[in-house]
């Protein structure tokens, strides 16, 4: 009896390609029919027959050569490859080993009848990947100069009926929350660890990490602009983070790639992102200095002052600062009284606001 193992792959592309287990259902009852036994499945998921760059095809390729079957049954040749090179290719390494190639649902006489007709089921199936390829790369390109969704969505954005971009909020609140954190002075771990304690995640539900911040805080797309490939559109899409914010986060980025080590020895300022000058208003950020004895020493310093000298406040020491924010808050703010009123409020806030909750967002 004929020994022979199936190969079945299946393109997430290809929408009315036949799943892997109704194309061996088909080989099992062709290997049945002409009474042929098998010894063994291959099966690529999700992968093109435009290249050869699939695992189980390879793994297939390299087992043909220990002589544990004679043939290998493909559901249509299209299965095989769409590559006439590669269908050749691998034709002839599977010939050597003294394999050959059957199909369940396409009969391929012996003779030369039979090399014709083959030859015109591979060029057909590499015509209508070639085809396919074009018509979807038209058509997303007749999508960007609509500024439509053309390819995949970030953070804080989704596509409504026509494809064009609104946004998603809960996405577009950690989004902002990420810009304006990194702004005034957080470092990458601790807006990382900000986000990740507070159950906030990435677009792939994943949690966050260094890359996917920078790639968040390096998309022109937040400030309005859309893109895709050479295609540039200016206010084409919901704005999520200001150009302001946008130029200072790249500013900052470009500072510290090129002094890296800035970032070493962290220490915490709790009040990053909520303390601001009394002066101007701008966010108090976090600095240290070394005295004379070698000691040193953390201070908030006005950002404005900081880059522009154009404020005249004075930095706060850090210890200072905390101590005496905790201090009123103990005394002002943690009272019995105080705290009712602010759980009343709260309360009261939540109900207004339970009707347009968006509840599915907050549970993801």
């Amino acid at each position: 009896m004929l020994k022979a193992v199936l190969y079945g792959r299946y393109s997430s592309h290809s929408q009315n390609d036949a799943s892997i287990e109704q194309q061996f259902a088909d080989c099992r009852r062709f290997a049945k029919d002409n009474d042929i036994q098998i010894v063994g499945e291959y099966a690529d998921r999700h992968l093109s027959g435009t290249s050869d760059k699939r695992p189980e095809f390879q793994r297939m390729i390299k087992d043909s050569a220990k002589g544990h079957f004679q043939a290998v049954i493909c559901w249509k040749v299209d299965r095989f490859a769409r590559n006439r090179y590669d269908a050749a290719t691998y034709k002839v390494r599977l010939k050597s080993h003294g394999v050959k190639l059957l199909y369940a649902k396409e009969t391929i006489p012996d003779g030369p009848e039979g090399i014709l007709l083959e030859s015109i089921l591979e060029v057909s199936a590499e015509y209508y990947s070639a085809n396919l390829a074009q018509n979807v790369k038209r058509g997303l390109m007749d999508n960007a100069k609509q500024a439509k969704v053309a390819n995949s969505l970030p953070l804080g954005y989704k596509s409504d009926s026509s494809k064009k971009y609104i946004v998603e909020p809960i996405g577009a609140a950690i989004v902002k929350e990420i810009f304006e954190l990194y702004d005034s002075g957080v470092s990458y771990k601790d807006i990382v660890k900000i986000l990740n304690e507070k159950g906030c995640r990435t677009k792939n539900g994943t949690p966050f990490s260094k890359n996917s911040l920078y790639s968040i805080l390096k998309n022109e797309r937040y400030t309005g602009t859309y893109i895709y490939g050479d295609i540039r559109i200016e206010n084409a899409i919901p704005v999520i983070v200001p150009i302001e914010l946008f130029q200072r986060a790249q500013e900052r980025l470009r500072k510290n790639k090129r002094s890296p080590a800035a970032a070493k020895g962290h220490v915490d300022f709790i009040l990053t992102g909520k303390l601001f000058c009394g002066h101007c208003g701008d966010a108090m950020v976090g600095e240290s200095g070394t005295g004379k004895s070698g000691r040193t020493y953390y201070y908030y310093k006005c950002r404005t002052q900081k880059k522009t000298r154009q404020c005249d406040k004075k930095p706060a020491r850090k210890h200072e600062i905390e101590s005496l924010l905790l201090e009123m808050t103990i005394k002002n703010v943690l009272q019995d009284d105080v705290i009712d009123t602010i759980a009343r409020a709260a309360v009261e806030l939540q109900l207004r606001e339970r009707e347009n909750s968006p509840l599915k967002g907050f549970e993801q």
